[in-house]
């Protein structure tokens, strides 16, 4: 998704590291492991769906950050599927134009929907969110690019940076992210969009399957903070199809296992 230069696609396996990289480790747990946030089980992970041409759009009503969502109508499939949990992330991929349309604390409004705050991206450019603005995700970010999907695990490569989450962010951002959700301006916490990777010393020839081509994309893309949450948690698409025992593999990794990279200035 998106063009090749687009950060979510960027080789950073030979870019500099930051160097508030120990800090930052440590904040977020330098002996808290990985974890998956999806699995077998239906309830994990963020589904997404992809709409036909033909999908008729309806009306969105923004009831938490409108100033800051791209109106609609949205080409929601009727089937569409919402995440569980507290977020309620639905994810619709436009075939046929190339668009992304995204929502957060989704439910259905009569014809329409109701949700707290969308965004559109068109996959064929790089433009970011405005200054400031937020998405369906806290940084301002599109979700769907960073997620771990099992058709591409089972290819053997992932082409692109993942998505996870730390419980405590600082009041900052870092692009492509946008947008930032704390008012803590400690320094040694980490900002919205900052870019970690597996370090190139940490020997990954012990683990199999899933974890493996998951680590494999650590090192060579990283992974882009892109929400509060849990500390380590990775994002994936829901899918049955997920070995859950291959992605508990992670869980033995430990947070001392990456570094943060420079990537760009801390905004605003």
């Amino acid at each position: 998704m998106f063009p090749p230069d687009n950060p979510w696609n960027q080789d950073i396996s030979a870019s500099p590291v930051h160097p508030l990289s120990a800090a930052y480790i440590d904040s977020i747990g330098a002996d808290t492991t990985l974890h998956a946030d999806f699995g077998s089980n239906p309830e994990y992970g963020i589904p997404f769906s992809v709409a036909p041409p033909a999908t008729p759009r309806v009306p969105i009503v923004f009831v938490e950050y409108g100033e800051e969502s791209d109106p609609g109508p949205y080409p929601i499939p009727s089937i569409a599927p919402v995440e569980f949990g507290s977020d309620h992330h639905l994810l619709v991929l436009a075939s046929g134009e190339c668009r992304l349309y995204e929502l957060y604390h989704a439910r259905r409004a009569g014809y329409g929907w109701q949700a707290g705050s969308g965004a559109i991206f068109d996959l064929f450019r790089n433009a970011l969110r405005p200054e400031g603005w937020t998405s369906a995700d806290a940084a301002g970010l599109p979700i769907l690019p960073g997620l771990v999907r099992y058709d591409e695990v089972q290819f053997g490569t992932i082409h692109h940076a993942l998505r996870f989450t730390v419980e405590t962010t600082s009041r900052g951002y870092i692009h492509p992210a946008t947008h930032f959700a704390s008012d803590d301006d400690n320094p040694n916490l980490p900002p919205m969009g900052l870019r970690l990777r597996l370090r190139a010393d940490y020997d990954i020839a012990r683990f199999t399957g899933a974890a493996r081509v998951i680590l494999e994309a650590m090192r060579r893309y990283g992974l882009i903070l892109a929400d509060n949450g849990s500390n380590w948690f990775i994002s994936g698409a829901t899918d049955p199809r997920w070995d859950d025992e291959d992605l508990d593999q992670l869980k033995t990794v430990p947070g001392s296992a990456l570094e943060a990279v420079y990537t760009g200035e801390i905004l605003p």
